[in-house]
């Protein structure tokens, strides 16, 4: 039935922040913006890859997330990478201070860490 995950949708609080964020800083690519006048609202297409998007969403007053991390529903998102230490080091050479010491996940033996996005949202890198 299900063939792959299409997108994951992201509110965020200050949207030229975050599409600077994800844009300049991870690296994806913009397939499509659109700003919509009578929700005074922008939704960002972006491209993971060749098979998977992130929309970017902005809305005025959106409420914050109830607690972090453990609050019901999506936990966080996570990237695959192919060298997590280069993919660290060249994060927080772009200024992002939230890279976590790489970890060892105990069940499949891969190494992984955390950092956050401008809304301190939990994003994981998985190295293939």
């Amino acid at each position: 039935m299900f063939k792959k995950v299409h997108h994951v949708a992201i509110i965020c609080s200050d949207y030229q922040r975050s599409k600077d964020f994800y844009v300049n800083v991870l690296g994806l690519t913009v397939l499509e913006e659109t700003y919509r006048n009578e929700r005074e609202s922008y939704k960002l297409d972006l491209a993971v890859g060749e098979h998977t998007r992130i929309e970017l969403f902005s809305f005025n007053s959106a409420p914050l997330r109830p607690s972090y991390p453990e609050a019901r529903g999506l936990r966080h998102i996570a990237f695959e990478v192919d060298d997590i230490e280069w993919a660290a080091q060249e994060l927080r050479r772009k200024g992002v201070t939230s890279v976590e010491e790489i970890r060892v996940d105990e069940l499949t033996g891969k190494r992984f860490t955390f950092f956050q996005d401008p809304d301190e949202l939990p994003i994981e890198m998985y190295e293939n």
